[in-house]
């Protein structure tokens, strides 16, 4: 049987690909599948322990059965109508448009968070970032934590913006924006918003440093719970 393989950040980097096709026998399961991947690939074998593993676009936990034709994504740790609210971005953020899409004359409290690239890491002067992500269990997982936080009876909402692709030293890669009638559940849903994003949202950060060099910056395992398919 054949599976198709998706790698991301890191993972990309240790097998040379995002993508490759495995051929497996029949009824093979992940440790199979993950035997023959790591067979002569060092690199890839010392970040297994710590990634998280999607089979067709769900997390899954432990040794898994495969079938004919499925997907399997490699997830390393993670440095993040509600269509509107919750979205990839693959240029600037027009955070008037993420304001716009939860405000309200009955929403008097609107809290901004923006996450702004900055020019420096551990002393080190960053130019800019790129951001890369699973996209499809992204947006699955953004649009989640909104819906989630989002109240109909206390009249919050909450939108979550994201970039991808290149984003400049100073420039905006996340906004973040909870409006309700009061000041105090706004600011906690934002903040919650956040923590979630950066737990739960397959979304890799690679840092380009102003030697030359350039390092991925993944610190936090990604949250079984952002698959979409548990409470």
């Amino acid at each position: 049987m054949k599976v198709h393989v998706l790698s991301f950040a890191s993972a990309r980097e240790a097998i040379g690909s995002d993508t490759v096709d495995c051929e497996l026998p029949a009824g093979s399961d992940l440790d199979a599948l993950r035997q023959e991947l790591t067979a002569g690939n060092s690199e890839l074998g010392a970040l297994w322990p710590r990634l998280a593993i999607a089979v067709d676009g769900r997390l899954v936990q432990g040794n898994v059965e495969l079938v004919d034709g499925q997907e399997v994504a490699l997830l390393p740790p993670v440095s993040g109508g509600q269509e509107d609210r919750a979205a990839l971005i693959d240029g600037p953020i027009a955070i008037a448009q993420v304001m716009a899409s939860v405000s309200s004359a009955r929403r008097g409290a609107v809290v901004v968070f923006l996450g702004n690239v900055r020019n420096s890491h551990q002393e080190r002067l960053v130019e800019r970032l790129t951001y890369d992500a699973y996209r499809p269990m992204a947006e699955t997982a953004m649009a989640k934590i909104v819906a989630e936080l989002s109240d109909d009876a206390t009249d919050l909402a909450v939108a979550i913006h994201h970039r991808l692709g290149v984003v400049e030293a100073g420039e905006t890669s996340v906004a973040i924006v909870a409006a309700s009638p009061h000041r105090d559940l706004a600011y906690a849903a934002n903040r919650t918003a956040l923590e979630r994003l950066k737990r739960e949202v397959p979304i890799w950060k690679r840092e380009h440093y102003a030697s030359g060099e350039a390092a991925w910056r993944e610190e936090e395992p990604l949250s079984r719970h952002a698959s979409g398919s548990r409470s």
